[in-house]
């Protein structure tokens, strides 16, 4: 049985231990409300994710939102995107990334639609934590791209999890989604949750001087399809090869759901400059 199906068939508030070992959390429905936002009114579902301290054993709890539009039980192809914490993006603003954008389209996104939900987790630093993340910036100041940051500081690519973003659509009643991201390896990672993700629609944000490398190095090195293009097999595997020891392979998607206009230029629109020496 997979982990959304195991999740679909508990009820709201119920507790659910989802996988193996001390990686796996416990995850409940703890709270909602009805937030209105400049993108509309959304129901806010707060999901409970407990976690064991690695120091003390203690348990506490970390917090993933649903931000939902509609009635999503028994949706199919219902436009999801499940996003990752970003707060120096989406509270200080910064231009070292596109997160804030991409959160920003989403909910833009999501509002004019009937039902639609942007599943916010708690992994900052795609799950290394912000002060691993900070280090990291600092090595990036020096030069080094995201990717050889993380294996510097003895951090793997990626460590984020999804096995809550499936808890929550089970609960929610999603059947299938259309996954807003120009990430095929997240497709993968999904599906291998038990999503069934039924095709991929290209999020486009124009880069600007500070996040321009960064944005390269995500579709070099990391499988993001900028241009909105699928990957091939041969780059797949290119890509799989440079993923560190226990990220996700390549998952190609045909991507038959257009990118919606932003009013902004694609990335394959710009010119990206190459680093100097």
């Amino acid at each position: 049985m997979s982990r959304s199906e195991k999740a679909g068939r508990m009820t709201s508030g119920q507790i659910v231990s989802l996988g193996q070992g001390h990686d796996a959390g416990v995850f409940s429905r703890y709270s909602e409300a009805n937030i209105p936002t400049e993108y509309g009114t959304f129901r806010v579902v707060c999901y409970r994710e407990r976690v064991l301290s690695s120091f003390d054993g203690e348990s506490s709890f970390k917090e993933h939102l649903a931000i939902v539009k509609g009635e999503l039980r028994g949706g199919e192809e219902i436009p999801v995107r499940v996003h990752s914490e970003c707060l120096t993006g989406e509270v200080l603003h910064s231009l070292k990334c596109d997160c804030r954008e991409q959160l920003d389209h989403a909910l833009a996104r999501i509002g004019k639609e009937e039902r639609g939900a942007v599943l916010y987790l708690r992994q900052e630093g795609r799950g290394i934590g912000l002060g691993n993340k900070l280090k990291a910036y600092a090595l990036q100041e020096r030069g080094v791209d995201t990717v050889d940051a993380n294996r510097m500081l003895g951090l793997p690519d990626d460590l984020r999890r999804f096995d809550i973003a499936a808890f929550m659509l089970a609960d929610l009643g999603v059947r299938s989604v259309t996954l807003l991201t120009n990430n095929p390896l997240k497709v993968k990672s999904l599906r291998a949750e038990g999503v069934h993700v039924v095709r991929r629609e290209p999020v486009r944000i124009e880069p600007n001087v500070h996040n321009v490398e960064y944005l390269r190095t995500k579709g070099r090195r990391m499988g993001h399809e900028l241009m909105g293009h699928p990957l091939d097999e041969s780059k797949a595997s290119d890509v799989e090869g440079d993923l560190a020891a226990g990220s996700s392979a390549t998952d190609p998607v045909a991507t038959d759901a257009p990118a919606h206009d932003t009013g902004k230029r694609p990335v394959s629109a710009i010119p990206f400059p190459r680093r100097a020496g």
